[in-house]
């Protein structure tokens, strides 16, 4: 790719969203790298800025309009002109009509555009924006790892195994959006792997929007189970995955897990309700007991995993009693911890269309019930902790204090400690150190290194 009109222009992207938007975002930057841009730390510093979205939930949405309705008044850019891009799946959904509602915005591009980009800046710039250039192109083919990358991480990078989902669950706009399943070939996964392993990096995180289903569309049936054992024979120190349907998750996978030690002792199982009623409206297809049952089969394989989760509060007619379901669920299950949100209607999935005389004060309260009882369950999970020594992945200093430093524990649990004495702390970033655990918070650790860095 060409430099074109485009080197020595500063770009500056912002995300919202999931690990995919994450991994799409290196790519934004890989491509505007290319190109000879320029990353800079602040929008307000940028001739470009690109806003990478997420369209699951209205707060986004609202997000992306503020931040972006913003560069308006914010300084002028060093070339004396700012170009405002939009990608991800807000961009995906509107297409030529994203500037109904963000005005200043000079570029679309959806999820299958990425390479695009740069065409379409030079293209808004030659004329001013004067006119939305927009590439919403359907789902085709290609994957975004194919482009060039800018990771954020030296030791640690996103890899995608598939795209798109067939699941068509009732409230989710993903499949309209990302399109239907869609498997990288095992070998290109693989061969992504070994490459960065060659290149330091200790962790990789296989995305997906259900990787359990890996390879149905290709091979005829889930094969995620044998690309685990393939990654892992790479070499690759930690493996994480995301995101994981109930419905799909196999013992093949289960064992998988529970036999590879690069496998990180962590799984995100999103269980949404603990009501059958609520979860066949919701077109999950698994039952409250098809989930608890599931859960059981995992903590026979790994009685230490870290089970965490995602809960939609106030789904359309949900019933006290049904929430007092979902409340069980969650106390048998003993999440580690857990996401949870309140139903945001997305028009275009069958769930939009449903009235619900539910006052939100009644959803709210059944939200700050949830929420106590898994901070009350995070809380008691971490302080269990207390006593372990976990191996944290350093990923840098504190926010609040650059002499402590931050990292995951293998369960994927925030760790803090102080760097030991006479260390610098910067050479600590990328190590793998040894942290005996001597408190345990609602949504962190802290604890003190007891070894040598690795």
């Amino acid at each position: 790719m060409g430099e074109g009109g485009l080197a020595g222009l500063t770009y500056h992207v912002r995300t919202f969203g999931c690990q995919m938007n994450l991994h799409d975002s290196e790519r934004v930057a890989g491509v505007l790298d290319s190109c000879g841009m320029l990353e800079v730390p602040t929008p307000e510093e940028a001739d470009v800025v690109v806003f990478m979205t997420c369209c699951v939930r209205e707060k986004a949405d609202t997000h992306l309009q503020g931040q972006a309705s913003a560069m308006v008044s914010a300084p002028v850019p060093p070339s004396g002109l700012r170009t405002v891009c939009v990608g991800g799946c807000i961009a995906q959904r509107e297409g030529d009509a994203m500037r109904s509602f963000i005005p200043n915005v000079d570029v679309v591009f959806g999820t299958q555009a990425i390479a695009s980009l740069p065409r379409l800046i030079e293209e808004s710039r030659s004329e001013a924006g004067s006119s939305l250039k927009a590439d919403t192109a359907e789902p085709g083919t290609a994957f975004s790892s194919d482009l060039p990358d800018h990771r954020e991480s030296p030791f640690h990078a996103w890899v995608p195994i598939m795209t798109g989902c067939n699941n068509f669950c009732s409230y989710c706009i993903v499949p309209y959006v990302r399109g239907r399943e869609r498997s990288r070939a095992m070998e290109d996964v693989v061969a992504e792997v070994d490459a960065l392993v060659a290149d330091g990096v200790r962790e990789v995180c296989l995305l997906g929007q259900n990787v359990n289903s890996y390879g149905r569309d290709s091979y005829g049936e889930p094969r995620f189970a044998e690309l685990l054992r393939a990654v892992a024979a790479t070499g690759v120190e930690r493996i994480r995955f995301t995101s994981s349907h109930p419905k799909d998750l196999t013992d093949e996978t289960i064992a998988a897990m529970a036999e590879l030690p690069a496998v990180m002792p962590q799984l995100h199982l999103a269980v949404q309700s603990g009501s059958t009623d609520v979860l066949r409206r919701m077109n999950r297809k698994y039952t409250r007991e098809d989930y608890l049952d599931l859960v059981r089969r995992i903590r026979a394989a790994m009685p230490d995993i870290a089970l965490s989760t995602d809960i939609i509060v106030g789904f359309p007619n949900e019933t006290e009693e049904d929430f007092l379901e979902t409340l069980s669920l969650v106390r048998e299950a003993a999440f580690s911890s857990a996401f949870t949100f309140i139903y945001s209607k997305r028009e275009g999935t069958p769930a939009a269309a449903v009235d619900d005389p539910t006052p939100r004060e009644e959803i709210q309260g059944r939200f700050d019930r949830l929420a106590a009882l898994v901070q009350e369950q995070s809380w008691d999970y971490n302080r269990r902790q207390v006593g372990r020594t976990v191996d944290v992945l350093v990923e840098g200093p504190s926010k609040k204090d650059p002499g402590v430093l931050t990292g995951h524990s293998p369960e994927n649990v925030t760790v803090l400690f102080e760097a030991p004495e006479g260390a610098d702390p910067a050479d600590l970033v990328g190590k793998v150190v040894p942290v005996e655990v001597l408190d345990g918070r609602p949504w962190y650790l802290r604890g003190a290194c007891v070894g040598d860095p690795r």
